[in-house]
């Protein structure tokens, strides 16, 4: 497979009068090592069926082409997403590769033209990678398996365990739907325009979350509420959740919980315990 070397993008670029934005996000991977590395950590069988969120120009989709069933590309950008096949199209790829434009945020399965996808592969933009990974883990429930590239603290944040001076919100949120740790490092100078910071590869793998009879989003309330104030003591943290700093009290020592503990020190577990015992 013909890759998309930095002269050809550029060539692309020009052609589309593309100047990419932070609004956007759109940092584009130039180096074929990169992409190839992805696809490899990756880990895909010939019947995945792959979800890429913001294609761009086409870098690593034509790597994942190569590598997976099908590749269902979400593109926000209508310039972008009418290039891509056209782009795959040259490569005599087309019957692998279906695109549709739109938010990655707002998209179901039934926005996937049929197609059920089984793993998550993208260069996600940096202002919106973990509202897109949280989206998209819980919309496709298909999902068994995923590789982000990330900014560098964001994979910290997304990989980190309980006790860990970056573990917070987006740590147990995205527990709560996969096994998640940090791959590896990526260099600034694979992407044009150069970011000013380093960027990560997070793998996950889906695995069922915890058994609760509270619901996700009772979870993930707790959550918000325990690091909306970190520094905080759960009793303190929580007094608001539950109506008052006694009452908060009463639930954690329920579950099991020292109320004297920091959010940072519990696990997704803990927290759905905590959940179901809402006054």
């Amino acid at each position: 497979m013909r890759l998309l070397g930095p002269a050809e993008i550029r060539i692309l670029a020009d052609k589309l009068d593309l100047r990419p934005t932070k609004k956007l996000g759109q940092n584009f991977v130039i180096d074929g090592g990169t992409v190839r590395r992805i696809v490899r950590v990756a880990d895909l069988a010939e019947n995945d069926v792959v979800i890429e969120v913001g294609p761009g120009l086409g870098s690593l989709t034509l790597a994942l082409l190569s590598s997976a069933s099908h590749v269902v590309a979400v593109e926000i950008d209508p310039v972008l997403a009418t290039q891509l096949p056209i782009t795959v199209a040259d490569r005599g790829l087309s019957d692998k590769l279906t695109v549709v434009n739109a938010d990655a945020m707002k998209i179901t399965l039934d926005d996937l033209a049929g197609f059920v996808p089984t793993a998550l592969v993208a260069n996600l933009p940096y202002n919106v990678a973990v509202p897109v990974v949280l989206h998209v883990l819980e919309a496709l429930p298909s999902l068994r398996k995923g590789l982000v590239m990330v900014q560098s603290e964001v994979a910290d944040r997304l990989a980190a365990g309980p006790g860990s001076k970056v573990y917070g919100v987006p740590s147990v949120k995205a527990a709560w739907y996969a096994d998640v740790r940090r791959a590896g490092p990526v260099g600034r100078t694979v992407f044009w325009p150069v970011p000013n910071v380093d960027s990560g590869l997070v793998s996950l793998t889906r695995r069922e979350p915890p058994t609760t009879t509270a619901s996700r989003e009772e979870v993930f309330a707790v959550v918000d509420a325990a690091f909306a104030q970190r520094r905080k003591t759960l009793r303190a943290a929580l007094a608001s959740w539950a109506g008052s700093a006694a009452e908060a009290e009463i639930a954690l020592r329920a579950a099991g919980v020292d109320p004297s503990t920091r959010g940072e020190q519990l696990d997704v577990t803990a927290f759905a315990r905590i959940a179901e015992l809402r006054p």
